[in-house]
């Protein structure tokens, strides 16, 4: 009866890491399906896809470099190709602002910081050199992979909601980690093996976010509104009096009104006074 070697068992670990991870680069379908449908990207935003491109391409150098790494070379290319398509419709839909940031920041990392890590590793490294110099690269974004997502943690816990954060992607990526680790650590590469610890903990950290959060929803306007036309934008008056009125039995006279902002795009600033909203994203 064979006994099956240690690298049978990583090549396992491979091909599952390849399914585990072809799933994960399908777990935002569904957001880029409401992008589309909504025509809008509403609070979405596209670091983590574009982290994920540039942390995607840099293992394919480096799987190029250290040669028989099929596995590697197969889901790496996969992964360039999914999220060029989900920035394409990311850019199509998003507002002038957001299609600039995306530009600049994909100029950045795809072609200023690769094209400066493939020049500076060829001249200044050779043979395994290279191959670990490029390693210690990879291992870098690939927490940034991991952590991309945390971006809009500081958002959901100000917001309690957990509207713009994909929980099967979390979920996708922390089973991802496990399997990558096992394979970076039996076939002894800690470059993969390594940053998966880390993306076990971020995506752990992900998922319970979204189990405290995921039944609270905010509020954002009043059922009364008064509405102002002033240059670009939409200005909100809200009557909170009218509210009360429906929902008492006793009501008292009450000339005050409050009024609230609420940026709807960034969710950066959360006033009471004013509500401005973009014409696009009006209900």
């Amino acid at each position: 009866m064979p006994i099956l070697s240690t690298l049978h068992i990583a090549n396992a670990f491979g091909i599952l890491g390849n399914i585990v991870s072809f799933l994960v680069y399908l777990a935002p379908l569904p957001t880029f399906y409401r992008i589309w449908k909504k025509k809008s990207t509403e609070g979405f935003q596209a670091i983590p896809y574009s982290v994920a491109l540039f942390s995607a391409m840099l293992y394919l150098y480096y799987a190029f470099l250290k040669q028989n790494s099929i596995i590697l070379i197969t889901i790496n290319t996969i992964g360039c190709v999914t999220e060029i398509a989900y920035l394409t419709v990311y850019m199509i839909y998003a507002t002038k602002v957001s299609r600039v940031s995306t530009t600049r920041l994909l100029f950045l990392f795809n072609v200023s910081l690769l094209g400066v890590v493939i020049g500076a590793t060829y001249l200044l490294a050779r043979g395994h050199q290279r191959v670990t110099a490029v390693g210690w690269i990879c291992a870098a974004f690939s927490v940034s992979v991991f952590a991309a997502p945390l971006a809009i943690i500081r958002r959901v816990i100000r917001t309690k909601s957990v509207e713009f954060m994909p929980f099967y992607l979390s979920f996708f990526l922390t089973i991802c980690a496990v399997v990558w680790f096992l394979y970076g650590f039996l076939i002894k590469d800690y470059f993969i093996a390594g940053p998966n610890i880390l993306g076990f903990i971020f995506g752990i950290m992900q998922m319970t976010l979204y189990v405290v959060y995921k039944d609270r929803k905010q509020q954002i306007l009043p059922a009364a509104v008064v509405e102002t036309k002033c240059g670009d934008h939409i200005i909100k008056d809200v009557d909170h009096q009218s509210q009360l009125q429906e929902n008492s039995s006793e009501t008292q006279p009450n000339n005050k009104r409050d009024l609230e902002i609420v940026v709807l795009d960034y969710g950066e600033q959360v006033v009471h006074g004013v509500v401005v909203l973009q014409p696009n994203h009006l209900p």
